[in-house]
């Protein structure tokens, strides 16, 4: 059971750190950091969160494998 909620961890962690980086490299992103000098506020988030989630993930799924 901690094994599946790991690799969803893992998943999940990695579609956001995706769709973030994504959200970042957008016209709209790059518009408002050469207005405003920084990225979209919810592409930061998703980034964050999803390497948060990442990372717990992959810990998870190593913890496992080493006790």
């Amino acid at each position: 059971m901690k094994k599946i909620v790991s690799v969803i961890l893992l998943v999940g962690g990695l579609l956001l750190l995706y769709f973030g980086y994504d959200e970042y490299n957008s016209l709209q992103s790059e518009v408002n950091q050469f207005f405003g000098g920084s990225g979209s506020q919810e592409a930061i988030w998703m980034m964050v969160i999803g390497a948060a989630a990442s990372v717990g993930g992959l810990m998870g799924l190593l913890r496992e494998k080493i006790v």
